[in-house]
């Protein structure tokens, strides 16, 4: 139109030049994030959250500085991983995240409750709100990679984390079970759906290692996890062990202690992605 001054968001025109209203969130303006990869599941129980957890202390042993952001409202654990119980303070700019011993950034809603055994009771878009206000309001210094902890599933919190944050790219942790084709392709479908690029799987809980042959066990049997990502068009990335040892560095906050090696070739991928 003529009359055009390229501001849709001010016009109740519905004409053909009409752009699509961005709903990105504003970072906190004292806040610096280069890049968010959010790590996605397409059900509960396969240890996203324990592999989140890895990535990121992998990625701050290569020398980045390194932001956890814990968007699973209902069952926040990042703060238990990495030993923290409070934020590291608040002012008028906003909110600073957890530190870990190791300088990695955690913000949760356990760091926020006066009791985290406390059950967040919220619905949807409240939950939702809450996941946002970690990146409006939260002062990120300086932060090389943010790791996105999601919630299991489709819902309204991954919705808004792709809706209003910036992310670069997903992992998707899956296990080696029968349902994991149709599964996991649900969770790609939707990244495909909010033009965010799937960087590959990681599969948890492939096997365990025999403490006295190393004889590699199948606990839940062959996983077809290869076949799917193939169908996809997808790498698997990595494949992780049912390790007793990583179950106990997670329960006393120790994840910063831990070898992180076998991720090492996600974060190989995560750093080439532009």
């Amino acid at each position: 139109m003529s009359s055009c001054n390229g501001n849709c968001s001010s016009c109740s025109s519905d004409c053909g030049d009409r752009k699509a209203e961005s709903l990105l969130a504003q970072l906190n303006p004292k806040a610096n994030v280069k890049k968010v990869i959010a790590v996605v599941s397409g059900k509960g129980g396969v240890g996203k959250s324990t592999v989140t957890s890895m990535l990121a202390v992998a990625m701050a042993r290569k020398g980045k500085r390194v932001g956890v952001l814990d968007a699973d409202i209902t069952g926040p654990s990042a703060p238990t991983a990495f030993g923290v119980t409070e934020c590291q303070g608040a002012n008028e700019d906003g909110l600073y995240p957890a530190l870990t011993r190791g300088g990695i950034q955690v913000m949760s809603i356990n760091l926020l409750l006066d009791n985290p055994g406390d059950p967040v009771v919220w619905r949807g878009p409240v939950i939702a709100g809450a996941v946002k206000q970690f990146w409006t309001d939260v002062i990120w210094e300086d932060v090389d990679y943010l790791f996105v902890d999601m919630p299991p599933g489709t819902g309204d919190v991954p919705l808004t984390v792709f809706q209003s944050l910036p992310v670069d790219g997903i992992v998707i942790v899956t296990s080696p079970q029968d349902l994991v084709s149709m599964i996991v392709t649900k969770a790609v479908r939707m990244a495909e759906m909010m033009h965010i690029p799937v960087l590959g799987f990681v599969e948890n809980y492939s096997y365990l290692e025999c403490p006295d042959c190393g004889r590699k066990i199948k606990v839940f049997g062959e996983g077809h996890l290869d076949e799917v990502a193939q169908n996809l068009g997808l790498p698997v990335l990595a494949r992780l062990p049912i390790d007793p040892k990583v179950a106990e560095a997670y329960d006393n906050g120790l994840m910063e202690t831990i070898n992180t090696d076998l991720v090492n070739p996600v974060i190989d991928t995560i750093e080439k992605a532009e």
